[in-house]
């Protein structure tokens, strides 16, 4: 991690580094050995489960409600949408605030907004506008909590072990979403909705308690940013004059707001396509999570974060997207959600981990916050027009869509990144077999003139 590379400094070098340098390998939970990180990532594992439990029964108690796909993409947007509004306000106050209480005060706002909802849904008295309300509460408190979380991380494991533990991170996120969504299909046809609700919004006790839990002696301190004006516009001239992070960041962007609408096209292929019901869309988002998982434990194996792998499972992700959407068959198109998750997972981890590696500890705040905006942010954008592309011309044609432009994108800042690092792209055969990778120009020149 270049922790004092600040906004003045060449960031030209680490593009060609990222592409090209080879990876090195470290134990894969190695950051577990450090008891607040063990905490943190315990209580995670309890409140990420709930998470993903009350997103599969919010999606699905919307559509039980109005059965319209549009109307579940207002609700996915209604959740995104403060991010995009004040992300970067957030990032702000993370930079300036202690972490810690920080994480309390968001973590039990999210608690109390899931115990709310179970009891409008359990009293039977819950109405689509109560649900759209209750996701852009999560919304807001995820403006601050996500860069709060994301910048917490390093100050529990230090520079080290920090991508280790973002990957970490992602799998512990995953292993959730494994095992969320089947315990809320069989909740939702067991018992209804509320109780996934419920779950979810008892769920955050873990996570709080781990912060209590957590030795102030042992976090790495970080220097806060003190209170002034400009720091929203630091924030982004920082990032603008940085093209390893910005492009990553551009990257995840258009994957976030076109690429990743999956409440919207699950719901609507379990419902439209296949006709099975709430027990497909639990399969799909299980099968889906299981290549997610994969996907974060081959990066927390990886030692170092590689932009051309950032670039080439952005293609895969998008290719595998159109795939998908022409599957034939319920079985054929439950199976790639697998290699789709492996994909997408790597997107996330390292676009996320070539951002916060690459950026100053005390910027790291607002950098996070635009990173989480950028990419959570599009889906307010993003989920209103592929839920009504759903419903006008289907879901085939929809998540079609969505894969073209992953990686049209994928391809476009590829080339961006290949020639700002001086780097163009080699085709060779080895043994017999096809290779391609990225070359400095310097060197292409001289095998040439040998």
């Amino acid at each position: 991690m270049s922790s004092g590379t600040g906004a003045d400094s060449a960031p030209a070098p680490a593009i060609p580094d990222s592409l090209s340098a080879p990876p090195r390998k470290s134990s894969m939970f190695s950051s577990l050995k450090i008891r607040n990180y063990r905490l943190f990532f315990i209580g995670q594992v309890v409140s990420n489960t709930g998470t993903w439990m009350q997103r599969i029964a919010q999606d699905w108690l919307v559509l039980s409600l109005t059965g319209s796909s549009a109307a579940v993409g207002i609700t996915t947007a209604l959740q995104f949408l403060p991010m995009l509004l004040f992300g970067l306000y957030g990032g702000v106050l993370v930079d300036r605030l202690p972490k810690r209480p920080t994480l309390l005060v968001t973590q039990s706002a999210m608690a109390l907004t899931g115990l709310a909802l179970a009891f409008l849904t359990l009293s039977g008295h819950v109405q689509v506008w109560h649900v759209y309300v209750a996701a852009f509460a999560v919304g807001l408190a995820t403006v601050v909590d996500n860069p709060a979380r994301q910048s917490f991380v390093s100050e529990m494991v230090g520079p080290e072990q920090l991508q280790n533990a973002v990957s970490l991170n992602s799998a512990n996120f995953q292993s959730a979403r494994l095992v969320g969504p089947a315990v809320a299909g069989v909740m939702i046809t067991g018992v209804g909705t509320g109780w996934a609700f419920l779950f979810n919004g008892l769920s955050f006790v873990a996570p709080l308690a781990s912060l209590f839990l957590m030795r102030n002696r042992d976090l790495h301190a970080v220097k806060r940013a003190p209170r002034g004006k400009g720091q929203l516009r630091e924030g982004l001239h920082y990032v603008a004059g940085r093209p390893d992070l910005i492009w990553p960041i551009v990257l995840v962007g258009f994957i976030g707001t076109f690429g990743f609408n999956f409440p919207v096209w699950l719901s609507a292929y379990a419902d439209d396509i296949f006709h099975a019901g709430a027990g497909a869309y639990s399969l799909f988002n299980t099968l889906m999570a299981v290549g997610s998982l994969i996907g974060a434990l081959l990066a927390a194996r990886r030692g170092t974060t590689r932009l051309r792998v950032l670039i080439a499972a952005a293609a895969a992700f998008g290719l595998l997207e159109v795939v998908a959407a022409v599957a034939p068959s319920y079985w054929l198109f439950a199976l790639l959600m697998i290699p789709i998750g492996i994909a997408g997972l790597t997107v996330n981890v390292t676009a996320n981990t070539a951002v916060q590696m690459g950026t100053d500890p005390a910027m790291r705040g607002r950098v996070m916050a635009l990173f989480m905006m950028v990419f959570m942010g599009g889906t307010p954008v993003g989920a209103p027009i592929v839920g009504w592309i759903t419903d006008a011309y289907g879901p085939r044609v929809s998540f079609a869509l969505g894969g073209v432009i992953a990686a049209v994108a994928a391809a476009t800042i590829g080339v961006i990144l290949a020639r700002i690092g001086g780097l163009r792209l080699s085709f060779d055969w080895n043994h017999g077999h096809p290779t391609v990778a990225f070359v400095p120009r310097e060197r292409e020149q001289l095998a040439t003139a040998a």
